[in-house]
């Protein structure tokens, strides 16, 4: 394949009302730049949804990217929209929520099942293995929330002292979990801990409880800047690094290294790792400051 100096990168996010998303933006458009490529965004208007995201491929297929970046609103909904883009030749690198049709040059994102029941059975440990939780949820059609509350279950399953109070949608975005949250500190006369599928939806939870005057220890995903401020008040227990800008860095280098006629792994998975008051100062920045991975330090490749 004939190398083109300046590729130009289609980038495709779920909304801009989640932070992590922008996180993700960042990283492509980082990445983009020390690799000498371009990138154009694309973003639904209305979050998440499956009829907007689908009116942007049809734009971008019109107007011819090298390369995708494509993560779906939708777990089976966008299938069509990706086929489209296969049968037009496009090279795609799919990235946060794993496809479930199409064809695509590598997948790069997080175990979210592991990093689910790692950040669960770490709150059980905390609250000492005993008590009645409740679970904040993320969108129902995203993979990602598929697999994390398959491993908040499965570590509910392994800790008998634990039982779900409530677990109920929060759709990964604030204003959802605070009212989901309102609903149940109003109804549930204890809870000894807070499982949110996301930090923007942890915020939430914190903020309701607080209001309510109940300090319940809460846990999150993704390490977002406003959750470690939270872990350093005391207010968030732990999160977990699923970190948007190091995968989308690393997607966008995928892309890139496609174009210039190098092989990729089919999956490539980043780390999990918890995040607490012991060890959040790698975190402790902005993410335009932040580190991002080298690809050698992230892909191991196979002969």
């Amino acid at each position: 394949m004939a190398s083109k100096p300046n590729p130009t990168l289609a980038v495709f996010t779920k909304n801009r009302t989640n932070p992590a998303y922008d996180a993700a933006r960042l990283g492509a458009d980082r990445t983009a730049a020390r690799l000498g490529a371009r990138v154009v965004h694309y973003v639904p208007d209305t979050p998440d949804d499956v009829a907007e995201q689908a009116a942007l491929v049809e734009r971008a297929i019109a107007d011819r990217p090298d390369a995708v970046l494509f993560v779906p609103v939708h777990a089976t909904a966008m299938d069509a929209s990706v086929r489209k883009l296969n049968a037009a030749g496009i090279p795609m690198v799919n990235y946060l929520n794993r496809l479930a049709a199409g064809e695509f040059v590598t997948f790069v994102g997080c175990d979210d099942y592991r990093l689910g029941r790692n950040i669960a059975e770490y709150l059980f440990r905390h609250i000492g293995g005993r008590g009645e939780i409740v679970i904040v949820e993320g969108a129902a059609a995203a993979v990602t929330n598929r697999e994390r509350m398959r491993g908040f279950r499965d570590a509910v399953r392994a800790h008998p002292g634990i039982r779900v109070a409530a677990s109920r949608p929060g759709d990964y975005q604030r204003e959802p979990a605070v009212r989901v949250m309102r609903e149940l500190a109003a109804a549930l006369p204890r809870i000894d801990g807070v499982i949110a599928a996301a930090d923007v939806m942890a915020l939430g939870v914190i903020e309701v409880l607080a209001a309510a005057g109940r300090r319940v220890p809460v846990v999150g995903v993704n390490a977002i800047p406003e959750a470690i401020a939270a872990l350093k008040a005391g207010t968030l227990l732990a999160t977990a690094d699923f970190d948007p800008l190091k995968i989308a860095c690393i997607a966008a280098e995928a892309a890139v290294r496609h174009l210039r006629g190098e092989t990729a792994p089919r999956n490539i998975e980043l780390p999990v790792d918890i995040v607490d008051a012991s060890n959040y100062q790698a975190w402790d920045k902005p993410v335009s400051e932040r580190t991002v991975p080298r690809w050698a330090d992230v892909v191991r490749r196979k002969a």
